[in-house]
């Protein structure tokens, strides 16, 4: 026993030493890890919008307004569920398991019939390849990266956005390997269409481009093409055979009626131009969290829509596997209950008749501060956003005298509008505009 317990006293001896040298070239190897293996990395600028949300959180003045954040806000100034919505959450099915790769089958169905309309020939022939997506943005990122993917070979693979575009949309498109490249599209001048512009730059723009557009509610101009209009960027996109992809993130929210908001892109199909969609339920159903949406891509034929469809699965399958389930069940039983889609028509309605009124009522109150410039352009504007006109001298002067926060361009939510705050805001816009 005693030789037994001096050989174990010795090898203690021997180890405590090796065992702490290894501790320390541990310990030293994790903290020179720690210390290089990303201190490369830079620290990337914050995004501009929520870094106005924080701003306007953290000061502290009895009186500010966020016109920042695109996320519609009942006269009281809160977020608002809808009631159809509530209603379809108490009998859509709760399990949780994965559905596939394509998405929920009956939502898939429900949001190519509210795109192209049940009485569609491309729905009823099956010439449509639509997968749900994570909202928009989802939508917009396979989308372009089926686009990287199979544009033909000639294609100059730039995509065309118009000046200016959701601030998303770039950074969508050169993440997947493209490039993004402008085309007029604002006329700061009349706060209207430089349709003349457009026009000049799709036409200049190699064969084979890509172009994309806003199918309603221009974000951020708030500023639509009328059908003549559109007829006129139709006709020289056919003549330069550019693809299209539409962004359509406010049906139903612009003019307050679905069919309204799919005239842009119906009129695109009658002179046979085949095209991307990509569709959110964020604004029209207020799914925002759900983030729910689609991609539908038309073709020409039932085998190029298998293909099609096949492609885009093995797109999704690494990028997220499947989308989750209940946006999307709460959306298809929405679209596919007669009592639940009348309801949501009336509420959509209401939601863009509140926005309406808002950019008439800031109008006024601003000829009631004393205004004398012309603000129509307010009033003529659609959808959830308007570009006022604002300079960022006068955007920032708002933000640190009169506590208003918005975008440097001068783009405001008028969402963020309340008939408790439109007067004030009037007052305070009138303040560093009238000289």
């Amino acid at each position: 026993r005693r030789v037994h317990g001096g050989l174990l006293e010795m090898l203690s001896r021997i180890a405590r030493p090796a065992f702490g040298f290894a501790t320390s070239l541990r310990t030293q190897g994790v903290r020179a890890l720690a210390s290089t293996s990303w201190s490369h990395v830079p620290l990337g600028p914050p995004d501009a919008i929520l870094g106005l949300t924080v701003a306007f959180r953290e000061d502290p003045a009895p009186v500010k307004v966020s016109l920042g954040v695109g996320a519609y806000r009942d006269d009281n100034g809160q977020p608002y569920v809808l009631d159809c919505v509530k209603k379809a959450k108490q009998v859509v099915a709760t399990d949780m398991e994965y559905t596939g790769i394509d998405g929920v089958p009956e939502f898939v169905k429900a949001s190519q019939h509210l795109v192209f309309g049940s009485d569609s020939e491309l729905v009823k022939k099956g010439l449509i390849a639509s997968t749900q997506t994570l909202s928009g943005t989802g939508a917009l990122r396979v989308c372009f990266a089926f686009l990287n993917s199979w544009l033909p070979k000639d294609s100059p693979r730039v995509v065309y956005v118009p000046t200016p575009t959701w601030a998303n949309h770039k950074a969508i498109i050169n993440q997947s390997g493209l490039k993004a490249a402008d085309y007029r599209y604002y006329n700061a001048k009349n706060n209207g269409l430089d349709l003349d512009g457009l026009v000049a730059d799709l036409k200049a723009a190699p064969e084979n481009s890509v172009v994309l557009l806003h199918a309603a509610a221009h974000n951020p101009t708030g500023v639509d093409p009328s059908l003549q209009e559109w007829n006129a960027i139709s006709d020289v996109i056919k003549a330069k055979n550019h693809f299209v992809v539409f962004d359509s993130a406010y049906q139903g929210f612009a003019s307050g009626c679905p069919e309204q908001d799919s005239l842009s892109y119906k009129l695109f199909l009658k002179n046979g131009i085949n095209f991307l969609l990509c569709q959110s339920f964020a604004k029209n159903m207020g799914l925002y969290g759900y983030r729910t949406g689609a991609l539908h891509v038309t073709c020409s034929t039932a085998e190029e829509q298998k293909a099609v469809l096949s492609q885009i699965k093995i797109l999704v399958r690494p990028m997220y596997s499947n989308p989750p389930v209940e946006g999307a069940r709460i959306a298809a039983a929405v679209l596919t209950n007669p009592e639940l889609k009348a309801q949501w028509h009336t509420e959509l309605q209401g939601m863009a008749n509140r926005i309406k009124k808002m950019r008439t009522d800031l109008v006024t109150e601003l000829a009631k501060a004393g205004s004398t410039r012309d603000w129509s352009h307010i009033s003529k504007q659609q959808g959830m956003f308007c570009y006022t006109g604002l300079t960022s001298q006068q955007v920032e002067t708002l933000k640190t005298q009169h506590h208003l926060y918005m975008t440097s361009d001068g783009r405001i939510s008028i969402a963020g509008l309340t008939p408790k705050n439109v007067a004030y805001v009037a007052q305070s816009i009138h303040q560093v505009t009238k000289n």
